[in-house]
């Protein structure tokens, strides 16, 4: 089951501060909350230093779901969203690291940003990026995250939390709706040709 989600209404905000600055520095530290993580999982902030794994996710989560396509235009999405005011989780798996690893190995991440309701004009929180690997699903590692998600907006002052998940996705689809989110609005798309008729 993949869980992923895309959104490109994201409200404007400033970039992340250079490459070295106290305020860019790495966070390591690990969380338990919300809810307990079974014993072989750590969750961990990811920092701004980690926007090539980021990246390295995003396709990872992509292909699975359209493996012959190309995903190189993900890195103008990372470049495009990823800051201090997107924050990033990592779910590692430390028993799955080889010891030559720097850092653990990641089998699930969390990416979250701003959305704003284009009826009301309400900024709400929302999900860019869930995705648990498969070998890792069916452990209740998704819900999880996505407390995990949800009491991030809570603390804000978020009163919504809005995500975007592909219709064939059924799996993630299932998740969603198990815990209260509820369709809003419905992308359409066509392919035209390439030539005018």
């Amino acid at each position: 089951m993949t869980f992923l989600c895309w959104f490109t209404m994201a409200i404007a905000r400033p970039k992340d501060p250079p490459e070295g600055s106290p305020e860019h520095s790495p966070e390591h530290s690990t969380h338990t909350a919300p809810g307990s993580w079974p014993k072989d999982y750590q969750l961990r902030q990811g920092s701004g230093l980690e926007r090539s794994r980021l990246l390295q996710m995003m396709r990872r989560t992509y292909r699975e779901l359209y493996p012959d396509q190309d995903f190189d235009h993900l890195a103008h999405t990372v470049e495009a969203y990823f800051s201090r005011d997107t924050p990033l989780w990592w779910l590692d798996a430390p028993e799955q690291s080889a010891p030559e690893q720097s850092a653990p190995a990641s089998v699930g991440c969390l990416w979250m940003g701003t959305a704003v309701d284009q009826v009301r004009g309400d900024r709400h929180g929302h999900i860019f990026l869930l995705y648990i690997a498969p070998e890792h699903r069916r452990q209740g590692l998704g819900r999880q995250l996505m407390q995990v998600a949800e009491a991030w907006a809570v603390a804000r002052g978020d009163r919504k939390l809005s995500l975007q998940v592909f219709s064939h996705n059924t799996a993630a689809l299932a998740l969603y709706q198990s815990l209260g989110y509820q369709p809003q609005s419905v992308a359409l798309i066509k392919s035209l040709p390439s030539q005018p008729p």
